[in-house]
């Protein structure tokens, strides 16, 4: 446009004519503040920290300011999930659980409505059509319907763009096989050989038979009630039975329960196994059962898991040994979203806590005991959050390790790590956020240590907060997205070791995943498309600095 050569020194001369516009020719709001990202330190989590990097220099080019910055792991996960008005937008990750091999969890939890305010709905998404696709996929029992309306809720949330998905990850794992015999691991389908049925039958080759894992970060609070970040995640499903688990194959088995049957599509049968103890002796009773499935609906006392109980209308004992569950509506993933993810949590320390919490603001997932008590395969002997978790095979276990202990060691540096694995401290990499060429290099260079990869069945992204505007607006979020390079991502701060992702079901779920998901992101790797979104919306780029549409003022406080 010829008038723009009325402003002298305009930066935005390097955006697009199309998009940069003259104040008089278009009128236009308060500039759009600085935008920060949040985001775990480079030396814990580089490949998120790069690509937050990569990203925010993309987004410049829609005349936007974005800074990157890192805090330490407890603080960062403090202010994203308990602070969430405060930020713009954070990295973030959803690790692949063995429950999540339905993807009903994750599809209902992470954007229905009711979820905003202490839920998995970190990013505020407000759609009475995303809630009416996620209730309808996990009320449809026939498969084939449900695929369809899976993948139909997969397409919306790409028109939505409530996230900037980044890439699915592939687990890199490697360990010592000179003290592990490799053919008594199980690899699980999208989680690898990092799992459960592992710990469990690993089987030592010496007299080495203390497992010594790694974790990048501090594990978040542990105890029956909350649902930790990945490493915790590994030491509470060894030390918490629960009545089913996911097996290796990736279906629903009973564990804490002889069996598991559905009379009807709303009534759910569980025989409860005999003889099982908690780690203080006392026995499980079926009274702990069903207080373990009526306390995370206690009030708002237990966020996190209360959306797995949402659904049940009661439950109640039908013998000495066995229950009914009644659901509200048919559930066609509560044998693995909701009995394959509670823990069995013991009635006798766990109802006065409850009972405590009534009148008080803290939930109980903040709560942890000195030494917390459970009743599977490992028991708690230390925790020190920041240092060393120590487990010990349970010996009253019906399915007792071979292994004596499992340890997890706290170490933020991936170059120590590497180090520490080559000379033994280490002997089970667990947790591996550096480059993949790094660890390809120690194994060709070190016979002893042996690779394992696999796609996993969880994501990482960008959450954009929609309590904050710009955020609120699709436009915005839409141009944002077109702009984050999921290839160059992958590539470059991965490694390679991942895939680019535009929805929360990974590739690794094939019947699930909309195919070609990651290929229609609105306006994907076009500026020009990107920039036309802002213009189209209202936004007008002025000195390079974008502004709000017209009228609207910039009122929401730069994060400090």
């Amino acid at each position: 446009m010829k008038c723009l050569g009325l402003f002298a020194g305009l930066a935005a001369l390097s955006l697009s004519a199309v998009h940069a516009q003259p104040a008089h020719a278009q009128p236009a709001g308060d500039a759009v503040r600085p935008l920060v990202i949040l985001a775990q330190p480079q030396a814990a989590s580089p490949q998120e920290f790069q690509s937050a990097e990569m990203t925010a220099e993309a987004w410049k080019q829609l005349g936007l300011k974005v800074s990157v910055r890192p805090l330490p792991g407890q603080q960062f996960s403090q202010i994203v999930w308990y602070e969430r008005n405060r930020w713009d937008m954070t990295t973030w990750q959803m690790v692949g659980r063995p429950e999540r091999s339905d993807p009903d969890e994750l599809t209902y939890n992470l954007f229905v409505s009711a979820n905003i305010a202490n839920g998995y709905n970190l990013v505020g998404l407000n759609s009475p059509e995303y809630d009416r696709l996620a209730q309808a996929q996990r009320e449809e029992l026939d498969l084939t319907k449900r695929q369809a309306l899976i993948r139909e809720v997969q397409e919306y949330i790409n028109t939505q763009q409530p996230y900037g998905f980044m890439v699915h990850p592939k687990n890199l794992v490697a360990f010592n096989q000179t003290v592990w015999d490799a053919s008594s691991m199980k690899v699980q389908a999208g989680i690898g050989v990092r799992n459960f049925w592992t710990w469990i039958n690993l089987k030592p080759l010496t007299a080495q038979k203390d497992v010594i894992v790694n974790s990048v970060s501090p594990p978040t609070n542990l105890s029956p009630f909350n649902i930790p970040g990945a490493q915790g995640s590994w030491a509470t499903e060894l030390v918490w039975d629960r009545l089913m688990r996911i097996g290796p194959d990736g279906l629903p088995q009973p564990w804490a329960a002889e069996s598991v049957t559905r009379p009807t599509p709303t009534t759910v049968d569980v025989v409860l196994r005999q003889n099982m103890k908690w780690h203080d002796g006392q026995p499980v009773t079926i009274d702990d059962a069903v207080f373990s499935l009526e306390a995370p609906g206690y009030g708002d006392k237990s966020p996190m898991y209360r959306p797995f109980v949402s659904n049940i209308a009661k439950v109640e004992t039908t013998g000495p040994w066995s229950l009914r569950i009644t659901l509200k509506r048919p559930d066609a993933a509560f044998l693995v979203s909701s009995l394959a993810k509670l823990n069995l949590a013991p009635k006798h320390i766990w109802a006065p806590i409850f009972e405590d919490l009534k009148n008080k603001p803290e939930t109980a997932e903040s709560i942890m005991e000195k030494v917390p008590v459970g009743s599977g395969p490992f028991k708690f002997v230390s925790v020190k959050l920041t240092e060393q978790i120590v487990l010990e095979a349970n010996p009253d276990h019906w399915a007792k390790p071979r292994v004596n202990r499992w340890i997890m060691r706290i170490q933020p540096n991936i170059e120590a790590t590497l180090g520490a694995l080559k000379s033994g401290e280490i002997n089970f990499l667990t947790d591996y956020t550096g480059d993949p060429e790094l660890l390809t290099r120690l194994v060709k260079s070190t016979p002893d240590i042996k690779l394992s990869d696999s796609l996993d069945i969880g994501f990482r992204f960008l959450a954009y907060n929609e309590r904050r505007p710009p955020f609120n607006d699709v436009a915005f979020r839409r141009a944002l997205s077109a702009l984050i390079d999921r290839d160059a991502i992958a590539e470059d701060a991965y490694g390679g070791a991942a895939v680019p992702a535009n929805s929360w079901i990974s590739p690794a779920l094939a019947f699930w995943a909309e195919p070609g998901i990651d290929k229609k992101v609105p306006g994907l790797g076009n500026v020009e498309a990107a920039r036309k979104m802002l213009k189209d919306a209202g936004y007008v780029v002025i000195n390079g600095e974008l502004h709000y549409p017209a009228g609207v003022k910039e009122t929401t406080p730069v994060y400090q």
